[in-house]
Parts: C-alpha cells; structure tokens; sequence
C-alpha cells in the first residue's frame, strides 16, 4: 500500500519529522473546527478526505509552511 502523499517529498519541505507532525495535526484541528467554510482551504482539490491528508497534502504543495518567525527561542 503506498501513502499519498509520500514521507520523502515531504520530508523536502519540512527538515525534521517532529515538525511535520505538529504541523500536520494543527492544520488538521483547524480544518475540523473550520469544517464548513471554504475559505479555509488552502487548495482548490483534496485528493483525501480526511482532514489529517489534506492537511499532509497542503505540506507538499508548499501553501503550508511553517512560520519561523513564531518557533520558541527566536
């Protein structure tokens, strides 16, 4: 079974697997609190249905990333 999208082309996008999965869970509980409104979706299709995919697929595409700017320490 292969997984869409794939560990290595996100691992492109983002440098550490921690990182991933906060980013990924956080979009994915802003999408089930936005669930209903459009303008919360960053991509005109989803290829999943599940909130966690297209959060995971937002990463791959490069219209979620994370805000440096915000991490703890800088």
């Amino acid at each position: 079974m292969l997984l869409e999208p794939s560990l290595d082309r996100l691992m492109d996008r983002i440098d550490s697997q921690y990182s991933l999965v906060m980013l990924a869970a956080k979009r994915a509980h802003q999408l089930d609190e936005a669930e209903d409104l459009a303008d919360e979706r960053l991509l005109d299709h989803y290829k999943s249905e599940r909130n966690i995919g297209k959060a995971l697929e937002e990463i791959e595409s490069g219209d979620l990333v994370i805000d440096s700017s915000k991490l703890k320490g800088e």
